[in-house]
C-alpha cells in the first residue's frame, strides 16, 4: 500500500462540544472560510484515501448534511453513544469492512493540520513497517493532553496514557498525543475488540490499541509533527479565535510570498479559497471571502469586505461591501459602495460613492459615481448616471427590469420606472420620472413645470426667521435698484 495513498482515513467528528457553548455542533464552526471538520476533510484529500469515512453522532443529521454539500464522496459511520474513541473507530471499521491497508485517523477538530503532515505520518508508518504510528509533538503546557510515554533505552512508544489517568511524572512529559495515527487495518480491526473499559471515564480508548498491539509484539513508532500548533484541538471559542489567527497568518504569509502585498497582517483576514494575482495589494481592515480573486495590480481596501468577488487587474476597490460581484479590469469602486449579488461593473466602469447595486450589468467605461441605486438593471458602453438616481425596479410584487444603451447622459435625481428603456445616446433632463422607453438620440423631460408663488413665506409665516432674511433680501433688492 503506497504511504500517499491509505486505505482509508477516518475522521472522528461525534463529540458534542459542550465547551463552545453553542446551539451549533462543534465540528460545523467556521474559521477561515470552511467548518473545522472541512479543514480536516480538505487535509485528508490530499492523501487521495480509498475511502474517507466521517463518524458522526451529536446532532448527525447537521454533519451529515453539511458533509454531503461539503464532499459528497465521503461516508459516514454513526456512533449513536459516545463511549469513546475506540468504540467510535469500530463504527468506522464496521462500515468499511475489511480494510487490507493503512487506516488513519484524525480527529474533525483540528483545522490547522496541514495534508503534508499527514503525508509524512503515512511515509513514516509505511516506511518503518509499524503497527501504529502516532502524530506526537512537544508543546509547551500539556495540561488536557494525552503523553506518550516512550521506553527509555530504545526510544519506542510504550504507552499513551490520559491526562486523568496520568501519575504525576507522566503529567510532566511534555510530548503529547495528536490523536491521529496510522494503523495496519487488519490489526487495528482485532486490537479494537480487545480494548477494555476499565478505566476513569468507562469508555473504549483508541489509545489502549498501542499497548494491546506491542503487547503482541508489534512494532509502534511516532512521527513527531514539525508544528505542535498544527495539532490543536478546539474546544472553546477562545481556542476557535486562536486558531482562526494562526491558520489566517499561514493564508497571508502565503500569499506575500506569492507577490502580493498586504499592508497590514494584522486587520486583514482572508479564507483558504480566495486567490490573488501578481502585485496585488491588500489595504487594512480587508475581509476577502468564499471565492474572491483580486487580479494583478488590483488594490483592495481599506475597510472593505468582499465575498465570492472577482476584482480584475488593475481595478481598485476602496471601502466597499460586495457579495458575488465582478468588477472589470481597471475599473474603480467606493469609497462606500455596496455591490450586490449579480453586479458586473465594465472595464474601466466607476461605481462611486453611496451607490448601490444589485443584480446589474454595467458596460465599458460606464460611470455610476454616487448616492444612486441600480437595480435589476442593464447598462451599456460609457454612459453617465447622474447623482441620486433610483432604477425603480420593484411594483410591490414583481421585480422588472431597466435598459440603459451607451453613450447616454442621464440626469441627477432621475427615476426610472421599470420597465423602460433609455435608448443609445439618449439625454434625461435632471429631475425626471422616467416611465416611457426614450428612443435613441432623444431628450427626455419628465417634471412638472416650476412655479414661483410669490410672499408665501411672508403670509403663512410671519414673524419667522426666513420671513426676516426675506424682507431684508427684498430691501437690499430695492435699494441697490
Amino acid at each position: 500500500m503506497s504511504a500517499i495513498r491509505p486505505a482509508a482515513v477516518v475522521v472522528l467528528a461525534a463529540g458534542e462540544g459542550t465547551r463552545m457553548k453553542s446551539a451549533t455542533p462543534k465540528v460545523l464552526h467556521e474559521i477561515c472560510g470552511r467548518t473545522l471538520v472541512g479543514h480536516v476533510l480538505a487535509a485528508a484529500r490530499e492523501l487521495e484515501p480509498e475511502n474517507l469515512v466521517v463518524v458522526v453522532g451529536h446532532a448527525r443529521e447537521k454533519v451529515t448534511a453539511h458533509l454531503g454539500e461539503t464532499d459528497p464522496g465521503v461516508r459516514t459511520a454513526v456512533q449513536a453513544e459516545q463511549n469513546g474513541t475506540g468504540h467510535a473507530v469500530r463504527m468506522a471499521l464496521e462500515e468499511l469492512g475489511t480494510v487490507d491497508g493503512t487506516v488513519i485517523v484524525v480527529c474533525g477538530d483540528t483545522p490547522l493540520l496541514r495534508g503534508e503532515t499527514l503525508r509524512a505520518l503515512a511515509a513514516h508508518h509505511t516506511a518503518d513497517g509499524n503497527a501504529v504510528t502516532v502524530l506526537t509533538a512537544e508543546v509547551p503546557d500539556a495540561t488536557g493532553y494525552g503523553r506518550i510515554v516512550r521506553d527509555g533505552a530504545s526510544g519506542a512508544v510504550t504507552a499513551i496514557v490520559e491526562h486523568k489517568d496520568a501519575s504525576d511524572s507522566q503529567r510532566a512529559i511534555r510530548e503529547i498525543n495528536s490523536g491521529v495515527f496510522a494503523f495496519d487495518g487488519q490489526l487495528l480491526a482485532d486490537a479494537l475488540g480487545k480494548v477494555r473499559t476499565d478505566n476513569s471515564q468507562g469508555e473504549e480508548y483508541l489509545t489502549d490499541v498501542l499497548g494491546i498491539l506491542r503487547e503482541a509484539g508489534h512494532r509502534v513508532g511516532a512521527s513527531v509533527a514539525g508544528d505542535h500548533r498544527e495539532i490543536a484541538g478546539i474546544n472553546n471559542r477562545v481556542q476557535l479565535s486562536e486558531a482562526r489567527r494562526i491558520l489566517n497568518d499561514r493564508l497571508l504569509t502565503e500569499a506575500m510570498l506569492g507577490g502580493v502585498t498586504v499592508i497590514d497582517p494584522a486587520t486583514t483576514w482572508i479564507d483558504v479559497t480566495v486567490t490573488f494575482g501578481q502585485d496585488a495589494i491588500v489595504h487594512p481592515g480587508t475581509q476577502l471571502q468564499g471565492t474572491s480573486h483580486i487580479g494583478e495590480g488590483a488594490e483592495v481596501g481599506p475597510n472593505s469586505r468582499l465575498k465570492d468577488t472577482v476584482v480584475e487587474a488593475g481595478a481598485r476597490v476602496d471601502n466597499t461591501v460586495a457579495d458575488s460581484a465582478h468588477v472589470g479590469a481597471q475599473a474603480t469602486v467606493g469609497p462606500y459602495a455596496y455591490l450586490r449579488p449579480g453586479t458586473r461593473l465594465g472595464a474601466k466602469g466607476k461605481i462611486g460613492t453611496y451607490v448601490e447595486t444589485k443584480n446589474a450589468a454595467i458596460g465599458e467605461g460606464t460611470k455610476v459615481p454616487h448616492l444612486s441605486y441600480v437595480g435589476d438593471a442593464t447598462i451599456g458602453e460609457y454612459t453617465n448616471i447622474g447623482a441620486a438616481s433610483v432604477f425603480v425596479n420593484y411594483d410591490g410584487q414583481d421585480k422588472h427590469h431597466t435598459t440603459v444603451g451607451s453613450h447616454c447622459r442621464t440626469g441627477s435625481d432621475n427615476m426610472f420606472v421599470a420597465p423602460v428603456t433609455v435608448g443609445d445616446g439618449a439625454y434625461t433632463a435632471a429631475g425626471s420620472v422616467i416611465t416611457k422607453d426614450v428612443p435613441p438620440g432623444s431628450l427626455a423631460v419628465a417634471r412638472g413645470q416650476q412655479r414661483n408663488i410669490e410672499g408665501w413665506v411672508a403670509r403663512k409665516r410671519p414673524g419667522s426667521a426666513a420671513a426676516k432674511a426675506a424682507e431684508t433680501a427684498s430691501r437690499q433688492g430695492e435699494s441697490e435698484n
